[in-house]
């Protein structure tokens, strides 16, 4: 299998433009992945890349020998496939990523019972509120939270998930109640915002009586990670936008209470995002369909709580 694992490194130091991200990605070193390159390219007697001390740019050679490289890896993975018994005998290691909030909450708590279950599977799990590229970063499946722009990626719907407005019993003593969307903005209430890279500007999509309407929102408070907003909404500091499901237990406690209710925010889709070649993989199937199931679980048990 050595040269089927160099193979692999060449196709990850190409998609991913580093020697030390490709070696991060197959969990190994720096050193080993330069020399199963080195080793690769005298095999073929060709330089694959253009290496400085800066930069590393695949030669025309490399680019051809990719096309193929990848090529025959999926054909590797999709033999293997065939051969595994999914059900009896499920292997290997699925790299998955997920918002913090959805990873926290849903499906971290539920990995060790899927390990317990399929015990030659091993789990990668990566929690961001950053944007996280599938292709590159070599992610088996991406647990998504809100609108998808236009994808290569293969999209599956879990759930659609109710969100709201809230705050603290204490912000609301000390700046009042928001009846609606335009109360925020009139009254300028301190509003927690998720910043996300690239974001130019604050706005809360609300749903009134007119239909969906976006209030530009503002607040002395930002973040890129979800949790720490909430955090700061349960301190009495503003009022956040919030998933159903990962405040519902600070709202049955009466930590925090719903606000602004007469324009709802609309509900936010959850998803996973994977490759197409990917869902064809046995264990990133079986993980895919069981998580799926604990999820909608838990979030019909998070509203009837409520």
């Amino acid at each position: 299998m050595s040269y089927v694992n160099t193979i692999r490194m060449f196709v990850r130091v190409y998609e991913l433009g580093s020697m030390s991200a490709a070696a991060r990605d197959q969990r190994t070193s720096p050193a080993v992945a330069s020399a199963r390159i080195s080793d690769l390219e005298k095999h073929l007697g060709v330089r694959l890349f253009s290496r400085t001390t800066r930069s590393l740019q695949p030669t025309e050679n490399g680019r051809i020998f990719y096309d193929g490289a990848r090529r025959v890896l999926e054909a590797i993975d999709e033999a293997e496939a065939a051969v595994m018994d999914v059900t009896q005998n499920p292997r290997g290691t699925i790299f998955i990523a997920a918002p913090l909030g959805i990873g926290r909450r849903l499906i971290a708590p539920r990995v060790p019972a899927f390990k317990d279950l399929y015990p030659q599977i091993d789990v990668r799990l990566r929690l961001s509120d950053r944007g996280i590229d599938v292709v590159t970063e070599g992610i088996d499946v991406a647990f998504h939270l809100g609108l998808l722009e236009d994808s290569t990626l293969k999209v599956r719907t879990i759930a659609d998930c109710p969100r709201l407005l809230c705050a603290a019993p204490a912000y609301i003593a000390r700046r009042g109640m928001p009846a609606d969307g335009a109360a925020l903005v009139q009254d300028r209430h301190d509003c927690l915002n998720l910043r996300y890279p690239g974001a130019k500007e604050f706005q809360w999509t609300l749903l009134t009586p007119e239909g969906p309407r976006r209030f530009e929102i503002s607040g002395p408070f930002e973040s890129d990670d979800g949790d720490v907003l909430t955090g700061w909404a349960l301190d009495g500091r503003g009022i956040v936008l919030k998933p159903l499901f990962e405040v519902a237990d600070h709202l049955r406690s009466g930590a925090l209470v719903p606000v602004a209710t007469a324009t709802p925010p609309l509900p936010v889709q959850l998803s996973t995002l994977s490759q197409h070649r990917r869902l064809k993989d046995p264990k990133v199937q079986l993980f895919t369909e069981w998580m799926t199931h604990q999820i909608r679980e838990d979030l019909r048990h998070a509203m009837a709580a409520l």
